[in-house]
């Protein structure tokens, strides 16, 4: 009988997992990582022990919590403010998977001597013909979670069950009612786990001893001044609500300067692009390219954006220059770009850098 440690976040999804996994023969273990929070702010939505260690004791299954809040603030939290206020916009549930929950959770299932590790993403993992693993989109598009785990690693995907893959969220649902599972119908959270109350501008305030970056201009893409805006960090690329300026046409923030601490703003045709740069990119379902090596892929910048047909060419140190086939909108330096095949695997992804 293989063992699985599975992630225990108190939510449907990978609740229905580890309930899978068991049906399957498993040994199945729980596990929450406690990321954030104390006795007086509470957890954040990724980690609710109490709803957690429940759905583990009507699954007849042992629960193991865990605190590695330390590592979480050094690697995902210190990184999310610092990227805010260098003017970019980051994505913190790409790096606590990596760095956070697949590291810790290998880290446990080997004290615990357990094969594999689990979570209830949707998602599915492949070997593939040339012997290595990459995540494959889920069989429900929309749901389909593989953009946040383009960092994961050859050693961690071979390791992963993702039991998940094949079904919708209603389907998800209709298992755990049937099942019993206080947390059939949870409503989901779509807001940064961490930032559990107000706004993420209020979060950073209050999380950092750094200087908050001061006023400085908006200004037109010809250098004009516009007004003033309020911080860098309180804007990001695309943003056309709570900009505080009238111009008389709509107006969307389209690049942002840290370097003279101003704010650009255009139209909305000024945010269309087709090409970009990534740095820190990991390979997935190939090997890593030999620089100058060019790609045929489906590419996207963003979680909820549909890829287009690019071209990707390798630069060498991590670096990869991407070209579309034709321009979209909401390329954001520091959120990510992931690339896919046709059969849908993830060919690799990385941090998209300004130009």
């Amino acid at each position: 009988m293989a063992k699985v440690i599975v992630g225990m976040s108190g939510g449907v999804d990978s609740a229905v997992a580890a309930y899978l996994l068991k049906q399957q023969g498993y040994e199945v273990l729980g596990v929450t990582l406690r990321v954030w929070g104390s006795d007086e702010e509470g957890d954040s939505r990724c980690c609710e022990i109490d709803e957690a260690r429940r759905i583990c004791q009507l699954l007849d299954i042992k629960y193991h919590p865990h605190n590695c809040t330390a590592l979480f603030k050094e690697s995902v939290v210190n990184p999310f403010i610092d990227a805010y206020l260098e003017g970019l916009t980051p994505n913190p549930c790409i790096e606590c998977n990596r760095f956070v929950k697949w590291a810790k959770m290998i880290e446990l299932a080997n004290i615990f001597q357990a094969d594999y590790v689990a979570t209830g993403h949707y998602a599915y993992i492949d070997k593939l013909d040339n012997g290595r693993f990459a995540v494959r989109k889920a069989s429900q598009i929309s749901k389909d979670q593989t953009y946040m785990l383009y960092k994961l690693t050859q050693e961690q995907l071979s390791r992963t069950l993702m039991p998940l893959g094949q079904y919708t969220k209603d389907e998800v649902r209709k298992i755990a009612e049937d099942a019993g599972l206080p947390c059939a119908h949870k409503e989901e959270s779509q807001e940064i786990c961490f930032v559990t109350e107000g706004r993420y501008t209020d979060f950073i305030s209050e999380h950092t001893d750094k200087v908050l970056p001061g006023e400085g201009n908006f200004v037109d893409e010809d250098g004009n001044i516009l007004g003033k805006h309020k911080g860098i960090h309180r804007y990001t690329v695309g943003q056309r609500k709570g900009l505080g300026i009238a111009l008389g046409y709509p107006a969307f923030v389209t690049k942002i300067c840290p370097e003279d601490n101003t704010v650009v703003l255009g139209t909305e045709e000024s945010l269309m692009c087709d090409s970009f740069l990534c740095r820190d990119v990991n390979f997935q379902s190939i090997p890593e390219p030999a620089a100058g090596d060019k790609i045929r892929c489906l590419a996207k910048a963003r979680y909820h954006q549909t890829e287009r047909p690019s071209t990707i060419e390798v630069i060498g140190d991590g670096l990869v220059s991407v070209k579309l086939d034709e321009a979209v909108k909401g390329v954001s330096p520091g959120q990510s770009a992931v690339f896919y095949d046709e059969a849908g695997h993830l060919v690799g992804g990385g941090l998209i850098v300004r130009n």
